[in-house]
């Protein structure tokens, strides 16, 4: 009887330790898509952000099903570069990835980031609800408002599906730091974000 109540006694303190050990449900979160140029860059850009889980590239806004990178960078899809931000609302808003976004980009130019030249590299904020309709359309308002840049050639527009890029391109700036640093050096993105944003961008 002691044997079968000790035994008892330890399934009752295995299955408590089970629940105690199990992991935490995964917090609330939420999903914004941007496109700024190279995906390799603004997927880096957003990582750094405080309440960001991930940022996944791919592409956005073109004609064809799951395209493949050679045919988006060589523009014949409509798409453009993007990436897929998922973060925590609770940590951080949609208005401040705006925000953010803005200044990892250059607005002043079409079909262009930097050194990446095409409709494939446009920049573009891809809202999925009014809500962030709303706040994208006015972010950009603010900014026109403020006089600082001549024109902006972001565009606003709802977001059509997003195909996730080949596994490569993932996470790229982790995968590749060396490789990665001589191209956003060598394309010129940060010196450019300073002459649009200033130097404490």
């Amino acid at each position: 009887m002691k044997t079968l109540f000790a035994g008892i006694l330890l399934l009752l303190a295995h299955a408590a330790g089970t629940a105690a050990d199990a992991p935490a449900a995964p917090a609330q979160s939420a999903t914004a898509i941007f496109a700024g140029g190279c995906f390799w860059c603004t997927e880096a850009d957003f990582e750094k952000v405080p309440g960001v889980i991930e940022a996944e590239s791919g592409y956005t806004g073109g004609q064809v099903e799951n395209p493949s990178y050679e045919q988006v960078s060589a523009g014949k899809t409509g798409h453009t570069e993007a990436v897929r931000v998922r973060y925590d609302p609770a940590r951080v808003s949609y208005a401040q990835l705006l925000e953010h976004y803005w200044r990892t980009i250059d607005p002043t130019v079409k079909d262009r980031q930097f050194c990446d030249v095409g409709h494939q590299y446009r920049t573009g904020i891809y809202y999925q609800n009014d809500a962030q309709r709303d706040a994208a359309l006015a972010s950009k308002a603010q900014l026109e408002k403020q006089g600082r840049f001549k024109q902006i050639y972001t565009e606003v527009a709802a977001a059509g599906p997003f195909y996730r890029a080949e596994e490569y391109h993932q996470d790229y700036y982790k995968k590749n730091p060396v490789r990665y640093k001589f191209y956003r050096l060598n394309c010129g993105r940060d010196a450019r974000l300073a002459e649009v944003w200033g130097k404490a961008n």
